[in-house]
């Protein structure tokens, strides 16, 4: 029976509990939950209510207050848990956080966005050749590995509803969408095109101009699932039915065991 793991992007975890995350969770139970942006503390976060599901959860927040930070649930406790990469400007951003299940390791992360000008973008890119040659030497030695998260990174046309008038967009940059050829060229694969090659969806939308309602929206939240998992997976969806954030979650049945 395959096992479930979800990457939601919450853009603050205390409002998306506020606007019923807890409820929805409980109507779609999955094993792993991955939040990401959760912009809290854990002892700032009233948890009562998704521990009450039977979550237990570890975090890696951002040392800056309402910032960033990532924080993962589960009901079966992995067998070890690291948190950051030893970067320490990453690290001060909550931006990896490693649980190990067994053989085989998720990691959940957020990737920096740029979209705040050129001082970010610059952190963004360095970021992205940070990561690959440390999430390979982490292949190394857990060669099952699946990172989950918002990549801030629309990878092809079909993953943004304008990539004309967007082509200079942080998110949509040509060296950006090149890092993400060059990753999923590596030992990594794309879980929903895995599944689904030509489906158009999305899992971010601007608050702006209705673009949900209009569903004009980018896809850059992933399951990156290493070669030697890729014939585990069974189905990813994108769960346009929780408004808790401008994110959806993306949902993916994977035959592995807790």
């Amino acid at each position: 029976m395959p096992i479930s793991i979800v990457s939601y992007n919450v853009n603050g975890i205390r409002a998306a509990l506020k606007k019923g995350l807890a409820e929805w969770l409980e109507q779609n139970p999955c094993d792993i939950l991955c939040l990401q942006e959760t912009k809290a503390r854990e002892e700032q976060v009233n948890l009562s209510e998704l521990e009450a599901l039977g979550y237990k959860h570890v975090w890696h927040s951002a040392n800056k207050p309402g910032y960033s930070g990532v924080a993962t649930f589960f009901k079966t406790e992995p067998n070890q848990v690291v948190r950051g990469c030893g970067h320490e400007l990453y690290d001060h951003e909550g931006r990896i956080l490693r649980t190990d299940f067994g053989d085989w390791t998720l990691l959940n992360c957020y990737f920096p966005s740029g979209t705040t000008g050129d001082v970010r973008q610059a952190v963004k890119m360095e970021f992205l050749d940070f990561f690959f040659q440390w999430a390979h030497e982490l292949k190394k030695t857990r060669p099952k590995l699946i990172i989950s998260g918002d990549y801030n990174i629309a990878h092809t046309p079909k993953d943004i509803h304008d990539p004309v008038r967007n082509k200079k967009t942080s998110g949509f940059l040509p060296e950006e969408r090149a890092w993400m050829d060059k990753w999923f060229a590596s030992g990594f694969t794309d879980a929903f095109r895995y599944c689904h090659p030509d489906k158009i969806e999305y899992s971010w939308w601007s608050y702006r101009a209705r673009a949900r309602a209009n569903n004009k929206g980018w896809r850059i939240d992933y399951h990156s699932v290493s070669d030697q998992l890729v014939k585990k997976i069974k189905e990813v969806t994108h769960r346009n039915d929780a408004h808790h954030s401008d994110h959806c979650p993306v949902w993916m049945d994977i035959e592995l065991k807790l």
